[in-house]
């Protein structure tokens, strides 16, 4: 019955997506404040519109405000480590991961709205005809660490500090001051709140101004660029950090047309090209989201899977593939091609 709705995976992770993100703006109308608060706060998806009363939006919210408030303030009144410090982030830490630890990166691949919000405006850029820029193995290596340092820096650096007193107030929370979730998705509830710009303090004043440009530059960029900014995204750098405590991964076993085959790769949104040459664990890279398009589109048997400890979710097949090229060519017909460019040349195409 399931397979009739959606013949393929990725139309069931864009449904998937859709829902989500109308639970994720939505969604605390239906269940109320206090049950927001309670969700939004452990989230690992980028949802700032979810629990508009409160500034717990996502897991990397309260965690800042525990490092400015409780860990930072605590250190500068010279108190000692206890666990009256400790605890908030420990509970924080605690159910982010009993969220986690049941879909791992599938979060930020199937479940946060901004990540599907950059797909549709991606999608519509190919209806459009829109040329589709990736980033090559070397450029996209220097993305990479971007998101990293936006996880050090204004996640866990600037708060601690402030908390201490080194830095302003106004850098208690810098993430969720330039974060374009806040502004893209509140938008979605017709509220133009989020992008008012506080003309008081003149930190407040270039975080927000600096938020506009990155909301309004990763709405554009989507339409020639798959995912812009979950590139960049903080949270998908935490969500790697604790990777490997989940069941739910990406699975590849070596096959030896890999090296020469490639339409993994040229597949992936998020241009992960290592998945075409590693496998084992090196091919669950640190940004995968668990999207499941290099499944898709691998036309090999039992290749790579999608895998909750030992139970396989998705595999990819041949026959799946034939079925998922003729489903997405423009003409309507499928092209059986044995050449391997050719192959990656049309999996490119439909990726």
């Amino acid at each position: 019955m399931l397979k009739a709705i959606f013949p393929t995976l990725g139309r069931f992770r864009l449904f998937v997506q859709v829902a989500m993100l109308l639970l994720t703006v939505y969604g605390s109308n239906v269940v109320g404040f206090y049950m927001a608060e309670k969700v939004s706060n452990a989230l690992p998806a980028l949802s700032c519109a979810y629990d508009q009363q409160n500034g717990a939006y996502c897991v990397l919210i309260p965690t800042q405000h525990q490092l400015h408030h409780r860990i930072g303030e605590a250190l500068v009144k010279a108190q000692e480590i206890t666990v009256q410090m400790f605890l908030p982030l420990l509970f924080t830490l605690l159910t982010f991961f009993t969220f986690f630890f049941v879909l791992s990166k599938a979060f930020c691949g199937w479940v946060c709205p901004l990540g599907t919000i950059q797909e549709l405006i991606n999608k519509l850029g190919r209806k459009l005809n829109m040329p589709l820029r990736r980033f090559e193995n070397g450029s996209v290596s220097k993305v990479r660490p971007v998101k990293w340092l936006m996880l050090l820096v204004l996640v866990l650096a600037l708060p601690l500090l402030t908390g201490l007193g080194v830095t302003p107030h106004s850098l208690g929370n810098p993430f969720c001051d330039v974060c374009p979730s806040r502004i893209v998705t509140t938008l979605l509830t017709g509220s133009t709140e989020q992008m008012a710009l506080r003309t008081g303090d003149g930190i407040a004043f270039t975080l927000g101004a600096i938020a506009n440009t990155m909301a309004g530059f990763i709405l554009v960029a989507a339409f020639a660029v798959r995912q812009p900014f979950c590139r960049i995204c903080p949270l998908l750098s935490f969500n790697a950090v604790f990777q490997r405590l989940s069941p739910m991964r990406l699975v590849k076993k070596q096959h030896d047309k890999c090296d020469k085959c490639g339409i993994c790769a040229k597949a992936c949104p998020m241009d992960i090209h290592e998945i075409a040459r590693e496998h084992g664990s090196k091919a669950y890279h640190e940004d995968c989201t668990l999207c499941g398009r290099c499944a898709e589109f691998c036309p090999d048997d039992d290749v790579i899977q999608m895998k909750w400890g030992p139970i396989p979710l998705f595999k990819s097949s041949r026959e799946y593939y034939k079925q998922r090229m003729k489903g997405e060519m423009p003409d309507g017909t499928l092209k059986i091609v044995t050449a391997p460019r050719k192959l990656a040349a049309g999996a490119e195409d439909n990726a």
